[in-house]
């Protein structure tokens, strides 16, 4: 029996069939063309074979900076060293927007690709806290503000079934993941102080 092949396009919008060494492109717009979703939520589940294959290493990279804990206000008459203590949690995300845990097939073949390719296990979600001082001012405002840092790891899913699914009896499907890096020595926090509005000098004791 001569079995075809199936390419999903990174936006999950082409198709690429091979009969034998030459590929005859289709797309997605035909009819009964799968959802790299669609596809993931079979892996194994209803595969002879689901494997991940990351493209490259893991990419590192910080979130845009987001403020942590309360605001601090100085109604004194002399410098401050405020304590801000703050807990912040950053978890992973998707391109397909699927939860990437080790209950769902394919969150479990990620997570054991990463740690075979990689010799790290996989971080679905983090939470750092810390107490921070913010040495301000009198008629200062003082808060702490954070930018974690992640990680963006790009590959394929490999799929094989045992009978033909939308014309194919394997498909490749992108997938990206992005997730915490516990501990990272690029971590950024920041102190921060501005002048107090009128009415949060009017508001000290």
């Amino acid at each position: 029996m001569q079995r075809t092949y199936a390419v999903l396009t990174a936006a999950a919008v082409a198709v690429a069939t091979a009969v034998t060494t030459a590929p005859t492109p289709a797309f997605a717009d035909h009819e009964d063309t799968p959802t790299v979703r669609e596809l993931l939520e079979r892996c194994n589940v209803s595969t002879d074979l689901c494997e991940f294959h990351p493209s490259g290493p893991p990419e590192p990279f910080a979130t845009d900076g987001r403020v942590v804990g309360s605001e601090v206000f100085n109604c004194t008459s002399g410098r401050q060293n405020m304590a801000v203590l703050w807990s912040d949690t950053t978890s992973q995300s998707n391109s397909v927007g699927l939860a990437l845990t080790t209950e769902a097939g394919f969150g479990e073949v990620f997570s054991v690709s990463y740690e075979q390719s990689f010799e790290h296990t996989w971080t679905t979600s983090h939470t750092e806290s810390q107490t921070t001082f913010v040495n301000t001012g009198p008629g200062e405002v003082g808060w702490v503000e954070r930018r974690p840092q992640m990680q963006r790891v790009h590959g394929t899913y490999e799929l094989h079934f045992g009978s033909r699914q939308w014309g194919h009896y394997i498909w490749y499907a992108p997938f990206t993941a992005e997730g915490p890096v516990p501990g990272s020595p690029n971590e950024v926090v920041t102190q921060n102080v501005r002048p107090m509005t009128d009415a949060e000098e009017a508001a000290c004791p």
